[in-house]
């Protein structure tokens, strides 16, 4: 669950004006310079698109664009945007592609992987998209510069639309914690989206359908079970890459369930102002396998990853502050996800929900009054702010009593917006019986 915040949107836009300049990464032993793809050195014109060069950037260099028109963007209120307002037929595979009607979206793959050898692992790929301006007939413009009226081209650097992404290890047994943002626009096939064939990439990072020539060697296709309880045969496999220094990943995606539909039917209405809602889906059991590399060595991984879809044009009330997002993933084949939205007097919204998945594929969608949390303990990051680091989470209707603990202390995302994101270990009892699991929580809004 992500909710574009006023304060996330001022970040994003400062980072792809250069203001601030471009990514970041880390690892537990000293950062290295690291350079940073940025639009900067851009220019609007009046339908809001970008249209110069981007460049190469590093941390803290000089941007190109006035703050003037930062805050002129982060004070629209969306007008002009399509908004999740009311229940809507989801279609797939096109609703896994771009909703460029939408202010924003996002695509996020997070999972658990163990090596050959035992080794356990995070990940976390995450592509971002946000437009500068409302598309409209006058102005729209394709990725290959043509605009929907065939007799007008565009310059092919122009783009509305800009795109970030997230890259993020955690290796366990070494303590460690590596992570990388790169911005980039939708211009030029430096960044993009497109639905079918699905694929969303932002450079040599990508999330996508599988080549034609299989990745790796090809078992039987899934059967999954859809959110209505139609059962059927997965649509394929996708693949998804990613590399940074040398830290390098790939894998075979192969969907064990449909699309669940978070919310009333996929609405996810996040506060009770107008438009403050989103379109949100989540495929919860994806099986995964592929290859690792770091620091010179190769290693097989498999496990289970976790897709979490979005759109929409709205953000967060206006006393609303961040929000505590659960993914679950149990050794029985349940899934539960819950998000708590808090509010700045640190109490808890009633907005906030969740969706549990059966091992059987049947869907419930939780209210906030079904999820009790308790929070016992925190985390002192030493870069300002305190995270609560393990839970006591409880579902009393599906006799659901279970504790989560990250596997690490320390996996906060020092993005332009620094955030906690990282993998975590479940273990309690579900009507009396023993259940385990691993999952991934995220945390965000308590960065000083």
């Amino acid at each position: 669950m992500r909710v574009a915040t006023a304060r996330f949107i001022f970040a994003f836009l400062t980072a792809v004006a250069g203001l601030t300049g471009g990514c970041s990464g880390r690892s537990d032993s000293p950062t290295d310079a690291v350079g940073a793809r940025n639009v900067a050195g851009t220019d609007r014109d009046e339908s809001g698109e970008v249209e110069s060069g981007d460049a190469e950037r590093s941390r803290g260099s000089p941007g190109g664009v006035p703050t003037t028109r930062i805050s002129a963007a982060l004070s629209d209120p969306g007008e002009g945007f399509e908004r999740a307002e009311e229940i809507r037929a989801f279609e797939f595979p096109r609703d896994h592609g771009p909703h460029s009607g939408f202010r924003h979206e996002w695509w996020y793959v997070t999972g658990n992987l163990d090596s050959a050898d035992g080794e356990r692992f995070g990940f976390e790929l995450t592509f971002f998209r946000f437009a500068l301006a409302p598309l409209d007939t006058k102005h729209a413009v394709a990725e290959d510069g043509v605009g929907e009226d065939a007799d007008v081209t565009r310059s092919r650097w122009r783009t509305r639309q800009i795109y970030m992404a997230h890259f993020a290890l955690t290796d366990v047994a070494r303590g460690e914690f590596h992570f990388r943002e790169r911005f980039a626009r939708g211009a030029l096939g430096l960044a993009g989206a497109q639905a079918e064939p699905f694929r969303v990439w932002l450079e040599d990072w990508e999330i996508g359908e599988e080549p034609p020539a299989p990745l790796l060697s090809d078992p039987q296709p899934a059967v999954e079970t859809w959110s209505d309880g139609q059962s059927g045969t997965a649509a394929g496999r996708w693949f998804l890459t990613a590399a940074d220094g040398d830290r390098s990943l790939t894998l075979e995606l192969r969907p064990l369930t449909g699309p669940v539909l978070n919310g009333e039917q996929g609405l996810s209405r996040k506060s009770g102002a107008p438009g403050s809602a989103s379109y949100y889906y989540s495929i919860p059991r994806i099986a995964a396998r592929g290859t690792l590399e770091l620091d010179g060595r190769t290693l097989d991984v498999s496990g289970l990853a976790w897709l979490d879809r979005e759109w929409g044009s709205g953000s967060l009330g206006a006393d609303q502050e961040g929000w505590d997002w659960f993914a679950l993933q149990l050794d029985d084949g349940s899934a539960l996800m819950f998000y708590v939205l808090r509010k700045r007097d640190g109490s808890r919204d009633a907005h906030s929900a969740g969706t549990w998945i059966g091992s059987d594929g049947s869907v419930r969608a939780l209210a906030s009054d079904e999820v009790p949390i308790d929070v016992l303990d925190h985390w002192q990051s030493p870069r300002g702010g305190r995270y609560p680091a393990r839970w006591r989470l409880r579902v009393p209707a599906l006799g659901l009593d279970v504790g989560v603990r990250p596997v690490l202390a320390d996996q906060e995302l020092i993005a332009q917006t620094r955030y906690w994101e990282g993998a975590v270990d479940v273990e309690g009892t579900r009507v009396g019986s023993r259940i385990t699991g691993r999952g991934y929580v995220e945390l965000v809004g308590y960065a000083r």
